[in-house]
């Protein structure tokens, strides 16, 4: 292994155990935000609405968006822990194993799924704007996102025939 990689490594490992913090407090940040303060109140004046059947519909459905939201923070677990399995099968010198390339199928699944979670956002948000009052939410595929979503299930195939192609070769040695 190349000093390059090495040293991404210990980096990599560093900065997912911190994303793993960070999106357990995201998420209790939401919920203390939608459960605790005064948020129909706050959301009423910062989009300027007045009371009302349309101002009600609006706050609603901003705590449907949270809601969809909060989903989100498992899947990102899921994927942080699952990237962090593969970094320890890095560090170890052994990352063409079979679990590996699993992780990589369920890190793409995961990453669609919140593809799909944007798109639905996007779409809540859309629904909730009005000419007057628009909701801009920055949520929807992209297609970076996209592209991820097609190069993890690539890239776990390629795990896949590594791990297949290595066990190959220890079976004939």
């Amino acid at each position: 292994m190349s000093g390059h990689y090495s040293a991404a490594l210990p980096v990599a490992y560093v900065l997912l155990r911190i994303l793993v913090v960070l999106n357990w407090l995201i998420a209790a940040a939401m919920i203390v935000l939608v459960m605790v303060m005064p948020a129909e109140r706050w959301i009423m004046s910062a989009l300027e609405l007045q009371p009302g059947a349309e101002a009600d519909r609006i706050v609603f459905g901003l705590y449907i968006i949270a809601g969809i939201g909060l989903i989100g923070v498992p899947i990102n677990h899921f994927l942080l822990t699952r990237m962090l399995a593969m970094v320890d099968t890095v560090r170890r010198g052994d990352p063409f194993v079979r679990p590996n390339a699993r992780r990589l199928q369920a890190i793409a699944w995961a990453l669609l799924s919140l593809e799909i979670i944007g798109l639905v956002i996007a779409a809540i948000a859309e629904s909730l704007s009005r000419p007057g009052h628009p909701i801009d939410i920055d949520a929807g595929p992209s297609i970076a996102g996209c592209l991820a979503v097609l190069l993890t299930f690539i890239l776990a195939r390629v795990f896949a025939e590594g791990a297949l192609m290595r066990e190959d070769l220890e079976a004939t040695i």
